[in-house]
C-alpha cells in the first residue's frame, strides 16, 4: 500500500529503532531521563526559548500551551479550521473552560489586522475578554499553507500593544521552515508559547514539545501530570526524536516536490480539483465538488488500486507525502489518482 492519508502513518527506520534501543533512560516524572532533558533543551534552544515539555501528543502540547495563556470564562481566537478548534474535540473548553471565536481565511493563511479587529482585550465584567490567539503553521486543513511571517510579526506588534498572547500551533513548522527558509528562532519570537511535533513531517514514531519560559514550563509539567501524560523511562522515544532532528529536517524538501508532482499531475486532468500553485509543502488538498465525486468514493476507489487517502469532508480529500514514500511511489499513486478522476470528469 501507499499510504499518503498523513504523514503520522510514518514507521521508524532501523537506524532510528537502534537509536531508540541505545537511549540513556530515567524517570521523567522526577526529572531524571536525560534523553529527554536534552532534547527539551535541544528544541527550546532551536527556537529561542528557555525551557521545552516533552508530550505524548501534538494535542496535549497545544492544550497545554493555550492553558498557560488563558483563563476558564476567557478568550481564544483561531482560524475557523485550525486544528485546535476543529480536530481536539473541544478539549480547550472540556479541560480548560476556554471560549473561543474563529475567523475565516481562504486556505488559512493568516491577515494579522483580520485576527486584531476581532480581538476585545480588557471587555471590562459583563463581557468576554480576549486573552490569546493561535495561529497554525503550516495550516494542515488549509492545505498545507505556510504563514507568512511578515504577517506573523504585524500580529505580535498589534498583539503586544493589547497585551494579548500568540500561540503556534507548529505541528508542522519544520515544513514551514524548509519551505520558506525562515529561521525557527525567528518563529520562536513571536510567540509565548510554542507547540512543535516530531512524529509528523520528521517521521519519530511518537512525540511533542511545548516551548516557553522557564515559569510557564514548570506550570505546564504539573498539568501534563493532571492530565495523564506524567511519563517514565520516556527516553526511547526521546532517542527517536534525536535521530529525527539529526537526519530528517533537510530531507522534507523531498516530500515538497512529491506533494507538487501529484497536485501537478492531478491538475492536468482534474483542473477543478486542485491548483498546484497552492501546493506549498506536503499537503495536497482535493476538493471533488465540480466531478460530483465524494471523498470517500475516491478513497474506495484508491484504495482498491493500493494507495490510501483521508476523507475529511463530503468532497474534501486530502494526500499529505512524507518520508516512507518514495518517487517511483509517488508516481504510482499518480497514475492510479488520475485514472479514477479521469473517468469521473
Amino acid at each position: 500500500m501507499i499510504d499518503l492519508r498523513s504523514d503520522t502513518v510514518t514507521k521508524p527506520s532501523q537506524a532510528m529503532r537502534e537509536a531508540m534501543a541505545q537511549a540513556p533512560v530515567g524517570d521523567d516524572v522526577y526529572g531524571e531521563d536525560a534523553t529527554i532533558n536534552s532534547l527539551e533543551e535541544r528544541v527550546a534552544n532551536l527556537f529561542g526559548k528557555e525551557a521545552g515539555l516533552f508530550t505524548p501528543s501534538g494535542s496535549m502540547a497545544n492544550q497545554l500551551g493555550i492553558r498557560l495563556l488563558v483563563n476558564p470564562g476567557e478568550e481564544l481566537l483561531l482560524e475557523e479550521d485550525a486544528h485546535i478548534v476543529r480536530a481536539e474535540l473541544g478539549a480547550g473548553a472540556a479541560h480548560g473552560g476556554i471560549t473561543t471565536r474563529t475567523w475565516l481565511a481562504p486556505r488559512g493563511a493568516l491577515e494579522a489586522q483580520t485576527a486584531l479587529a476581532m480581538a476585545r482585550p480588557n471587555a471590562g465584567p459583563y463581557l468576554v475578554s480576549t486573552k490569546a490567539i493561535a495561529i497554525e503553521n503550516t495550516h494542515n486543513f488549509g492545505g498545507g499553507t505556510v504563514q507568512q511571517i511578515s504577517e506573523i510579526k504585524r500580529l505580535y506588534e498589534g498583539a503586544s500593544e493589547s497585551s494579548i498572547a500568540l500561540h503556534l500551533d507548529g505541528a508542522r513548522i519544520w515544513n514551514a521552515h524548509i519551505a520558506s527558509g525562515v529561521a525557527l528562532s525567528e518563529y520562536g519570537k513571536c510567540f509565548e508559547t510554542i507547540s512543535v511535533c516530531l512524529s509528523k513531517g520528521l517521521g519519530a514514531p511518537v512525540g511533542s514539545v511545548l516551548l516557553s519560559s522557564g515559569e510557564n514550563i514548570q506550570k505546564a509539567r504539573v498539568w501534563r501530570k493532571r492530565l495523564g501524560g506524567g511519563m517514565r523511562q520516556v527516553g526511547i522515544l526521546g532517542a527517536a526524536c534525536h535521530f529525527a532532528l539529526d537526519n530528517n529536517i533537510l530531507r522534507i524538501s523531498e516530500d515538497h516536490k512529491h506533494a507538487k508532482t501529484l497536485a501537478t499531475r492531478i491538475n492536468d486532468v482534474a483542473p477543478s480539483v486542485i491548483n498546484p500553485e497552492h501546493v506549498q509543502t506536503n499537503i495536497i488538498g482535493l476538493n471533488l465538488k465540480e466531478l460530483g465525486m465524494t471523498s470517500a468514493e475516491l478513497a474506495v476507489e484508491a484504495k482498491k488500486e493500493g494507495v490510501f487517502v483521508s476523507a475529511l469532508g463530503p468532497h474534501y480529500a486530502r494526500l499529505v507525502t512524507h518520508l516512507d514514500v518514495t518517487t517511483p511511489e509517488i508516481n504510482t499513486a499518480a497514475d492510479v489518482l488520475c485514472s479514477i478522476l479521469q473517468v469521473k470528469k
